[in-house]
């Protein structure tokens, strides 16, 4: 059974279901290696980021083991649990970032123009938790979505903070969880911080377009981080040009690749391996 292109929409989770029925049939067997992000990306004609988003949906759902620097890898499946819980995550890691620079780039625009004092004291208390909190964990993720729902508080409407919160803890799902687990470290964690000061300092200074473009910049490099980590053109991403792939009609199906393949070296997530029908059965 080749791979097939995917219709654009949702591509992510098109993908997803995809390589979960190939493992199902057997043409990647337990043990064997799938092939690497850009082949998959090629054969299925799709963005490189909508497979990363694919193979971390599968890696929550205890299909596949992503090893860096290795390759992934097909494993024994998870229980029911788990598939339901992997399930029910619907938007992406990038689709939900890039709604979110959109939305909140509006959001400190208009708290420059609003934020009082005692606004201002909320957002400062927020940057000060995280100043002293280690990441990552469970507490810096507290005060980081205090600080999102603390400039959207300056507003005065309860609708948009309901919804900068809950776009927030769409985070905190395990999808989100485990990609993140790639790239956030106590590195990550300080430029971040420098991000949200910078937008804090732009709303002080009652500086709406410098608010606006502060929190937008933000929310773009935190695309731009999740993309350096696993190898891919961070300027098309900080761009969104790599929804590009998402807007393309149907292709024509992808050629497949001989069964057998020598391994090579991979600048993606791991090594290459070979495209073959019927996988490896190997244990690696």
């Amino acid at each position: 059974m080749p791979l097939e292109a995917v219709e654009a929409r949702r591509l992510y989770r098109q993908v997803a279901d995809q390589l979960r029925s190939l493992i199902d049939s057997g043409e990647y067997a337990v043990g064997s290696r799938l092939p690497t992000e850009r082949e998959l990306a090629e054969q299925l004609k799709v963005s490189r980021p909508t497979v990363r988003e694919a193979l971390i949906a599968l890696e929550v759902e205890g299909r596949v083991r992503i090893r860096v620097g290795s390759g992934i890898y097909v494993i024994e499946p998870a229980g029911a649990a788990a598939l339901v819980q992997a399930a029910a995550v619907v938007e992406g890691p990038f689709e939900l970032l890039r709604a979110r620079e959109f939305l909140e780039g509006a959001i400190a625009e208009q708290a420059a123009r609003m934020a009082t004092k005692d606004d201002l004291a909320r957002i400062d208390a927020s940057l000060l938790a995280m100043e002293n909190v280690e990441h990552p964990g469970e507490a810096s993720m507290i005060h980081d979505r205090a600080f999102h729902v603390a400039i959207a508080g300056s507003l005065g409407n309860a609708v948009l903070v309901r919804v900068v919160g809950e776009l927030f803890d769409q985070r905190l799902n395990p999808y989100f969880a485990q990609l993140a687990h790639y790239f956030e470290n106590p590195r990550t964690w300080r430029t971040a911080l420098d991000e949200h000061r910078a937008v804090r300092d732009a709303i002080a200074a009652r500086d709406p377009n410098a608010a606006r473009d502060a929190m937008r910049d933000h929310l773009a490099r935190s695309q731009e981080r999740f993309a350096q980590n696993f190898g891919i053109e961070v300027a098309a991403m900080a761009s969104g040009q790599s929804r590009a792939g998402r807007s393309a009609a149907k292709p024509s199906k992808p050629k497949r690749a001989p069964k057998k393949q020598a391994a090579r070296s991979g600048d993606e997530i791991g090594r290459s391996a070979p495209v073959s029908g019927r996988a490896n059965k190997k244990q690696t």
